[in-house]
This record gives C-alpha cells, structure tokens and sequence, in this order.
C-alpha cells in the first residue's frame, strides 16, 4: 500500500511538473497565472523541511485511510505540497 502511494505521490508530482513545462513560461498570455506567494511566514526552504519531516514520519501512508488523524496529516502534506508547486518553489 506505502509503495503504491509513493508512486501514485511521484506519478502526480511528474504530472503537475509537465503539465507546467508545456505552457512555456509563467504569465507569457497563454492563460498561467504565474507563482502564487506562499502564506506569510513561510519559505520555500521552510515548506519542503515540513514536508521532509512528514515523509521521514510517514506522512504518505496515512492517504486513503478514513480515521480523523490520518486524515489530518494527508491534508496538511496536500496543503503544503500544493503551496510548494503553486509559488513554483521546484523549478
């Protein structure tokens, strides 16, 4: 289950960064908005150390079960994940 989830987590990484690739830049008029801020307080370096702290602790394991805390956990790495691709912190 941990491994199908680390490559459905790769898979949807891969994605989101070609997808990103094929418009040819940010703001160029082909309808990207362009590198969203991240929240106050909180940088690139900052946002993928809390990411690395929850894959060390296994943060990806928890997607897909039902229980509150699991719950909890998977939806503040997709916040974090999503803040970390949205200000374009991996190009």
């Amino acid at each position: 289950m941990i491994r199908t989830v680390s490559v459905l987590s790769a898979a949807a990484i891969a994605a989101l960064l070609l997808a990103g690739c094929e418009g040819g830049g940010g703001g160029s008029g082909n309808g990207d908005p362009g590198a969203r801020p991240l929240p106050a307080g909180q940088s690139c370096q900052s946002v993928r150390g809390e990411l690395n702290k929850m894959d060390a602790q296994g943060a990806q394991s928890k997607f897909g079960k039902s229980d509150a805390a699991s719950k909890a956990v998977a939806d503040r790495y997709n916040t974090l994940l999503n803040q970390y691709l949205g200000a374009r912190c991996h190009v």
